[in-house]
């Protein structure tokens, strides 16, 4: 138990801020799991709005220091390739993206 006056108030601060930073963390995995129902179910619209969406939250997000910037711009390029990949292919992928099956 915090003793002096600084203390308290700093665990009222982290109480605070871990509240909203799980709020912003779930924001994103929410957005993410949209766009990749849109993905999987084939439409390449929906994704690609979906993927704006998420790229701009990703980019506010590591803005306000809740996810590292690199973390940010890794979860981007890895969602933009599938994305990329599935307009190449044409058709819709048969696993989730990044997911693989085990024998």
């Amino acid at each position: 138990m915090a003793h002096s006056l600084s203390a308290k108030k700093r665990i009222r601060q982290n109480l605070k801020n871990r509240a909203r930073n799980r709020a912003r963390k779930e924001t994103i995995k929410e957005q993410t799991k949209i766009y990749q129902a849109a993905l999987a179910g084939g439409d390449h619209k929906k994704a690609d709005i979906e993927l704006r969406e998420l790229v701009s939250r990703l980019d506010k997000v590591a803005s306000k220091n809740t996810i590292h910037k690199n973390t940010a711009s890794r979860k981007r390029s890895r969602l933009t390739r599938h994305l990329n990949a599935a307009r190449a292919a044409g058709t819709k992928p048969k696993s989730a993206p990044g997911k693989t099956a085990k024998a």
